[in-house]
């Protein structure tokens, strides 16, 4: 168990996520001027304020290239085009910079494993895209070091790190580590070795921020779902047997300062549904580290069978604050603040309310 002391969090933590990979939520396309680039992420801060948002959880590292200079991996190809192409300036240092201007925390979120075509370090095609294998020493250690890079140059105010660590599955193929699955020669099995493989990372990960800068908070956002089942209604993806995430490990063991897990669905889908596994996820909290709530605002005016209105995002908010162990929320994604999607600006302010 940590011992590290906890961040002081004064007040409900209220974030958006700004996707990167694909371009998803900016840059908007990889062509733009760095002054139009700029823009875009300052129209995006300033929604974030208006909204009475306080943090944005901006993606700097989505394939094992940076959104900032660095010595250890390349310039992003969603920036330019072209990775490791220079786009003039330092996103990362801008960000920070005009978040705090606006009363905004800025949180680096990375991605720990994806990696790009000019990866060196083990890596394999899998589905989409490459995946650094995690059962490797150099890739477990080309990540801490990106992080803690960042953490010593930058004035972040967090870490965070998204649902992905060995790669969803993808056509019924097993993830093809074989090599380093080799090297390994101890009693456990392969489902408890690469569990083990990312329990390991993420407790090194806690332990090496807190060692550079005590006050910056980190945290993860796992899949909604720990185990079917959990609690005894809720069905679906078996994140710790198909991903080797035991996340529930970590809160437990205070290896993050606040746990997000993406509760995707609505409230009134049973077999997912959002108050039974926010509740859920509170009464894992034994250290009370705090359960931040990932709400996905993508759903809103979709016309999908999964979609949802704009009141249901407000009502879901209601039930985080009503959690007696919800610290929060954050929501998926930036891009349909931007687009209002059904009225969704409207339906935060009516919410939420003065920043607080």
């Amino acid at each position: 168990m940590s011992t590290n002391p906890l961040p002081r969090r004064p007040h409900e933590l209220r974030g958006v996520w700004v996707a990167t990979v694909n371009n998803g939520d900016w840059p908007s396309r990889n062509d733009l001027t760095a002054d139009e680039q700029k823009r875009e992420l300052v129209a995006i801060l300033d929604r974030a304020a208006a909204l009475h948002l306080n943090a944005i959880f901006l993606q700097v590292r989505p394939m094992a290239d940076a959104f900032y200079p660095s010595s250890l991996e390349p310039w992003s190809q969603f920036l330019t085009g072209t990775i490791g192409k220079d786009p003039g300036y330092d996103p990362l240092a801008f960000a920070i910079q005009e978040a705090h201007a606006r009363g905004l925390e800025l949180h680096a979120w990375f991605n720990p494993f994806r990696g790009n075509p000019t990866t060196t370090l083990r890596a394999y095609p899998y589905g989409r895209f490459i995946w650094m294998d995690p059962g490797d020493p150099d890739v477990e250690r080309r990540a801490l070091d990106v992080i803690t890079d960042v953490v010593r140059r930058y004035d972040v105010d967090g870490v965070h790190l998204d649902d992905y660590f060995y790669p969803y599955p993808e056509n019924n193929l097993d993830f093809p580590d074989d090599p380093s699955w080799q090297m390994y020669r101890g009693p456990m099995s392969r489902d408890e070795w690469r569990r083990e493989n990312i329990n390991r990372f993420v407790r090194e990960m806690y332990e090496s921020v807190k060692t550079i800068r005590p006050a910056v908070e980190v945290g993860i956002s796992p899949f909604g779902i720990w185990r079917p089942r959990n609690p005894s209604q809720i069905r679906g993806f078996d994140a710790y047997a198909k991903i080797y995430a035991d996340s529930r490990l970590w809160l437990q063991r205070g290896w993050v300062d606040y746990l997000a897990p993406q509760l995707y669905w609505p409230i009134e889908k049973r077999e997912q549904s959002f108050p039974a596994l926010l509740h859920w996820w509170s009464r894992q909290d034994h250290l009370g580290r705090g359960i931040v709530a990932g709400i996905s605002i993508n759903r809103v005016a979709t016309g999908r069978p999964n979609g949802v209105d704009a009141e249901e995002i407000g009502r879901q908010l209601a039930l985080v604050r009503r959690e007696r162990q919800a610290v929060g929320f954050i929501l998926f994604s930036a891009r349909t603040l931007m687009e209002d999607r059904g009225g969704i600006d409207e339906e935060l302010i009516r919410a939420l309310g003065p920043s607080p």
